[in-house]
């Protein structure tokens, strides 16, 4: 068996084309296909028993003398990117999370003295989920506002990363929904990657990898062997729910693969063959709507299954409303990630967040998500980077520490991750998981996500690594 650092586990990239006219924002809303079904970590055991612990990101004091060390360096402040698609056709939620994560972090650590007695100024642009937006924001940020490095970004066309690539201006923590992250140096997505990132293609000459601990999972923890895949009949969900059906089948699933209509979707007809057929978990190749409709569809005719299996970018307070006319199916939702669950406040790291959220963005309470989660730890990726280069950060130094072999965790928020670059996987690998499950009945009948695993760094699985072309 092959021990390696954690790999590229992603699905189809389903937005690198646009559809011409009206089309367009209904693929647009096919965003989560793009994102991962739950990538674990690839690490070597070790890396759980030696894991990396960096400096609090604490001030330094306002009695140092700090100087101009770099772009975006002052002696006063450090001045940092932000991108989001914010407005993108697909709704001002679907990619917000990250922001508002970090931007609270960095709330939180200037009303605690700053870094090394400066301030961290934050600068955000809206590219409006399209290529030429994300080309203006990165021009922007990087040729007027001067930024340091960008952090915990969410886009859904990363147009400017060879842009950002070819400034060496360092990228930390963000979403990886595209492949940029898997092609550009100087980029460094929230989960890590082992790929060789030398901006001539992505991964390994045009290879991607995904891993089948989820599958494995819950073949193990709810003893399924039969599963059914719904996509729409359009040619990313397609692909995707293709990557699905491999990963289960890898895993000795019996699979049922439905397709409907993209835009007259018989989810009943659905739920019908998902009964006759016994399905025990149900995955899915959809956006949104999709699964709240399919759901619906299931509850209406009485047909259950032990899980619904959805992703980080899901994981969120709004299936509560999302799902609010199944009851039933939103009770077997389950998502899987490499973060803690923010629903976690026993460790510290989660309850920090949490009371930075409650106090700067108290009105998003009812959108909490593991994405905000995440935006939070890429902040402080990018915090304890810039800490360990004491009063002088450069650009060069931030990105030792993030090149570092060493893996990082974000003071336990995220699995232990790095970017240590590896040879493709040739074989089995360990990777690790968290995962939660709704329950209405949660926090005293208010409902909420519990988790499922005693501790996500030793919920892991030894397991095959499949190739795809994304």
């Amino acid at each position: 068996m092959q021990l390696t650092p954690r790999s590229c586990c992603r699905a189809a990239d389903a937005f690198a084309r646009r559809r011409p006219g009206s089309v367009v924002a209904a693929v647009l809303a096919l965003l989560l296909l793009a994102l991962p079904t739950g990538c674990g970590t690839r690490l070597p055991a070790d890396a759980f028993t030696a894991r990396a612990t960096p400096t609090s990101g604490a001030s330094g004091g306002t009695g140092s003398t700090n100087a101009t060390s770099d772009t975006g360096v002052t002696a006063g402040e450090i001045v940092i990117g932000i991108v989001t698609s914010l407005t993108s056709p697909v709704g001002s939620e679907v990619f917000s999370g990250p922001r508002y994560g970090a931007l609270a972090f960095f709330r939180s650590l200037n009303d605690r003295g700053g870094l090394h007695g400066r301030t961290v100024r934050v600068v955000t642009c809206d590219d409006g989920g399209s290529g030429v937006g994300n080309q203006d924001c990165v021009h922007r940020l990087i040729d007027q506002d001067h930024v340091f490095a960008f952090v915990s970004g969410s886009v859904l066309d990363y147009a400017g990363a060879p842009y950002v690539s070819g400034k060496a201006v360092p990228d930390i923590g963000g979403q990886p929904i595209g492949t940029a992250y898997d092609r550009w140096p100087h980029l460094y997505e929230i989960y890590g990657n082992a790929a060789p990132r030398d901006g001539r293609s992505v991964g390994w000459n045009g290879t991607l990898y995904q891993s089948t601990e989820v599958f494995r999972f819950f073949k193990q923890r709810l003893g399924a062997s039969s599963a059914a895949v719904v996509a729409y009949n359009q040619a990313d969900s397609a692909r995707y729910a293709g990557q699905l059906k491999a990963g289960l089948e890898a895993e000795g699933y019996r699979v049922l693969l439905q397709t409907v209509d993209f835009a007259l979707p018989n989810f009943q007809a659905v739920a019908a063959a998902v009964r006759a057929d016994g399905s025990q978990l149900l995955f899915d190749a959809m956006d949104t709507r999709g699964n709240a409709a399919l759901c619906r569809a299931l509850d209406e005719s009485g047909v259950t299954v032990e899980a619904k299996v959805t992703n980080v970018q899901n994981w969120s307070e709004s299936v509560r409303s999302d799902y609010q006319a199944s009851p039933n199916c939103r009770n077997v939702l389950w998502a899987t990630s490499s973060s803690l669950n923010y629903e976690d406040q026993q460790y510290p790291a989660v309850h920090d967040f949490r009371t930075a959220m409650a106090r700067y963005y108290p009105d998003r309470a009812g959108q909490l998500s593991a994405w905000e989660l995440e935006g939070w730890a890429g902040a402080q990726w990018l915090t304890d980077a810039l800490d360990s280069c004491g009063a002088a950060p450069t650009r060069s130094c931030v990105e030792a520490f993030m090149n570092r072999a060493e893996p990082y965790d974000a003071h336990g928020l995220i699995l232990p991750a790095s970017f240590v670059p590896q040879p493709p996987p040739s074989g089995p690998t360990r990777a690790c998981l968290n995962a939660a499950r709704w329950q209405d009945s949660a926090q005293g009948g208010l409902g909420g996500w519990v988790t499922q695993v005693p501790s996500m760094t030793t919920n892991c699985y030894d397991v095959p690594q499949l190739p795809y072309k994304p």
